[in-house]
């Protein structure tokens, strides 16, 4: 039986994007099944304790233009890091993934075209025409799964997401749960890789 990886993240969130392939690097390598949850990250941050970009000290956010830098560098990707149209509403992009998923279909081409474009590409995808174009260009039924993604049931399934999250003990994206223990972070996927390599018991907090 394969190991599962359950897998928060938003696809507005840079850090999701930058370790996207070497995640599923490692989950292949590993056999990995991953379990997609798309989650609504203002709502996620209000509940654990976390700030938007906007609201946090501007030490943090110089930091943060630093660390994008050297981990583009690291991960050998090239994108801008003042994209025209981030931040977005990712509502709709997110939900996409999960209509995708109740339909029965693969959201892993979806995912690994819409990181790269508002990052590389720089296009709108708080635009629904947009959206329903990447799907289409994934093999998905686009239109379909952008109107699907609006409804009431895809809605209670992002909201389950984040209740989940939070039960997890997560609280930002990306974020890989194995057994039960958070790897917070793209920048934790090697200790990810580790630890499946390994098969040891996962570690528990005592706080």
């Amino acid at each position: 039986m394969s190991r599962q990886v359950d897998y928060y993240f938003s696809l507005a969130s840079p850090w999701a994007y930058i370790g996207h392939p070497l995640f599923m690097s490692i989950a292949s390598k590993n056999g990995c099944t991953i379990n997609y949850k798309p989650v609504f990250l203002g709502e996620l941050f209000a509940e654990t304790g976390g700030l938007p970009l906007n609201k946090r000290h501007p030490a943090r956010q110089r930091y943060r233009m630093l660390e994008l830098q050297r981990w583009r560098e690291k991960r050998g990707l090239s994108f801008h890091l003042h994209p025209q149209n981030w931040p977005f509403n990712a509502r709709l992009a997110d939900g996409v993934v999960l209509a995708a998923m109740a339909k029965g279909q693969d959201p892993e081409p979806y995912v690994k075209i819409v990181y790269p474009a508002v990052w590389e590409r720089q296009l709108n995808l708080g635009d629904a025409a947009v959206i329903a174009g990447l799907a289409d260009e994934a093999g998905l039924p686009g239109a379909k799964l952008v109107e699907q993604s609006a409804s009431e049931t895809i809605t209670a399934a992002y909201e389950k997401n984040r209740d989940e999250a939070i039960a997890a003990g997560v609280f930002g994206s990306p974020a890989y749960v194995l057994d039960g223990e958070v790897f917070w972070g793209q920048d934790r996927l090697e200790l990810l890789a580790d630890a499946l390599a390994s098969k040891r018991k996962p570690y528990r907090s005592s706080v």
